[in-house]
């Protein structure tokens, strides 16, 4: 029964998916939803950026195993980066009317800047699709009993997500979002109310408590140099690499006007913040009301515990509630951030190798559906190769920004807000950014200064040292 109904909301997902496919009739259409978006749309989207599998499983699987200082990079970095998105980045950007962020890069700066980044861009999803494409491969596990193994459930979901992308687009993110959002928040929140009322469990307060007790609300650390620079790269990889992105770019791009854009993203970030304390406290209940379920899990797979947790000791309408939202906020994720860099692939970068570096409309869509399918392909062998090497959804959302941090925050920021920000600074930047990032991920991997964090300090001298060129030649 369980299976049938989460059979038939894939099928409904589809349906929809395939529905705003027919509201698809430009590349416009398809990568911006032709700019039209209403507010409730828009803030539900933004939303879902990151409410995906690392918020529902990842998240609480750190808090669990860790502390809630190990979860800086996400909710609070990832909140961070909507937030001020919304604020200094949204209103500038939608004024410039742009296709892509990678569109930016070509008008402030030159095309050489434009390919570079859009490549740091597009690469730095690899990590984050695949995070949620994997959790689809667990889900799907799990509700089989093992019937369908992991590997055969990475390729299920990546299957579904690429039917209904693939045609309909940003509308497609759009009208599912809108439906998803709406079953994660009701089903998530009755879910708390169910697990609330176990006499284990006794409400929200006892939970609290006993996780004070057990040291879980420790968040800053300790008073030493390399501690407090691991916490603050770890805010700041997410909060600030997070910014120069597709997908955040693309979801605030699509409001009807600049209002919406702005207002939008931060409320979609705010309520994101907030609604991330729900997984957690649903996953931290079970070790209320399971604790030696939680220890064998915890030793196994944390990721394993929430949805273990709710197909265990939870009624059958309860399962079919969770699982609809825990499939919608993963789809709704991987929706948007499959689908951003497969456009910024075809318009910023293979764009620029067609004759004459121009295409129509109606070939730039082709192009963009022919490299969602290619992207797919990517993500599904990292997928397979991160459970190879035990990689956890928590890492793989972790280390997708640290290529955008280190090489397209400054360019970006500077272009914005900075007048003497030239080519050759962005140049420079890209290149100190990317050598030293790269360069300490060899050496020093685990050096106080995380690898990352170091290539945004150099990034930001080549920005300078472009512009103290610049001014000395002239």
């Amino acid at each position: 029964m369980l299976i049938a109904f989460v059979t038939l909301y894939l099928v409904l997902s589809i349906g929809i998916g395939l529905y705003a496919a027919t509201k698809v009739h430009n590349a416009g259409d398809y990568i911006t939803a032709g700019r039209s978006l209403p507010m409730i749309v828009v803030v539900a989207m933004v939303f879902a950026t990151w409410f995906g599998a690392e918020t529902v499983l990842g998240i609480p699987a750190t808090f669990l195993g860790e502390n809630l200082g190990a979860t800086i990079s996400d909710p609070f970095g990832a909140s961070l980066a909507l937030i001020l998105f919304g604020l200094f980045f949204a209103r500038p950007l939608y004024r410039m009317k742009l296709l892509t962020l990678g569109d930016y890069f070509r008008q402030r700066y030159n095309r050489p800047v434009e390919i570079i980044i859009s490549g740091a861009i597009a690469l730095s999803y690899l990590g984050w699709v695949s995070a949620q494409v994997v959790a689809l491969g667990l889900v799907f596990n799990v509700l089989s009993e093992g019937m369908i193994s992991q590997p055969q459930g990475i390729l299920l979901g990546a299957a579904v997500v690429l039917l209904y992308t693939l045609f309909g687009g940003m509308w497609s993110v759009a009208l599912t979002t809108l439906v998803q959002m709406t079953v994660i928040v009701a089903g998530l929140l009755w879910i708390a109310k169910l697990t609330g009322d176990m006499p284990a469990v006794n409400g929200v307060a006892p939970v609290i408590d006993h996780a004070r007790a057990a040291g879980k609300f420790e968040f800053w650390p300790p008073l030493e140099w390399a501690a407090v620079i691991t916490f603050i790269a770890g805010l700041l990889t997410m909060g600030l690499g997070s910014i120069p992105q597709q997908d955040v770019f693309q979801r605030t791009n699509a409001g009807k006007n600049e209002t919406v854009a702005v207002w939008g993203t931060v409320i979609g970030g705010v309520l994101y913040f907030l609604f991330a304390a729900v997984p957690i406290y649903l996953t931290y209940s079970a070790t209320l009301v399971d604790p030696a379920m939680t220890t064998r899990l915890l030793a196994e797979d944390a990721q394993l515990v929430l949805p273990t947790f709710v197909k265990t000791h939870l009624p059958l309408y309860a399962q079919i509630i969770f699982y609809g939202a825990l499939l919608s906020v993963i789809m709704s994720t991987a929706s948007g951030t499959l689908l951003a860099p497969s456009v910024t692939i075809s318009e910023n970068i293979l764009k620029e190798f067609m004759p004459h570096h121009r295409m129509s409309e109606a070939r730039l869509l082709w192009v963009t559906r022919a490299v969602v399918v290619a992207f797919t392909g990517l993500v599904i062998a990292y997928s397979l190769w991160s459970l190879h090497s035990e990689t956890s959804i928590h890492e793989m959302v972790a280390n997708a920004y640290k290529v955008t941090l280190a090489c397209a925050f400054v360019p970006l920021v500077a272009g914005l807000y900075w007048k003497r920000a030239n080519n050759l600074g962005a140049g420079l930047s890209i290149l100190f950014g990317l050598v030293v990032w790269i360069a300490m991920e060899f050496i020093a991997p685990d050096a106080a200064l995380p690898p990352q964090f170091a290539g945004l300090i150099a990034s930001a001298v080549g920005m300078v040292s472009g512009a103290a060129l610049r001014s000395s030649a002239q």
